[in-house]
């Protein structure tokens, strides 16, 4: 499995990799927030690649994922490096601040999306193009 730095940053990288610092911020800390809870698996590349899992090609289900990157079908292929540095350096950034801009956000979605779940959420937050939420 991957290192818990190269998962947040891969988080970051494919979800928010166009929005300010503090949106990649909340998307990684979306990320170490479920972590941290009961709720979802406890370390974060599983967080990140949670989701159900074909059973004949052991490929994730498409569009299933808690992080839509991982079962877009598309390859994780970093193209921007630049962008894949300023991730790199907001994973470490998000996993060692004292401080949770998400006010403990364990769920986001774009602000292009509406999705259903949302109704049963409490919303802490916009940040950027994102839309944070919590338990009611």
């Amino acid at each position: 499995m991957l290192e818990t730095m190269a998962c947040l940053a891969l988080a970051v990288y494919f979800e928010a990799r166009g929005e300010p610092v503090a949106g990649q911020m909340a998307v990684a800390q979306v990320a170490i927030n479920r972590s941290r809870s009961d709720e979802f698996p406890d370390n974060v590349c599983e967080v990140i690649t949670q989701g159900p899992i074909h059973k004949i090609s052991g490929q994730p289900v498409k569009h299933k994922c808690q992080f839509s990157f991982w079962c877009d079908g598309k390859p994780e292929t970093i193209t921007d490096h630049a962008a894949w540095q300023t991730a790199m350096e907001v994973a470490r950034a998000a996993w060692d601040m004292p401080i949770d801009i998400t006010e403990g956000s364990t769920f986001y979605h774009a602000t292009s999306v509406d999705p259903k779940w949302r109704y049963t959420k409490a919303k802490t937050v916009q940040i950027g193009q994102h839309i944070f939420y919590g338990e009611k």
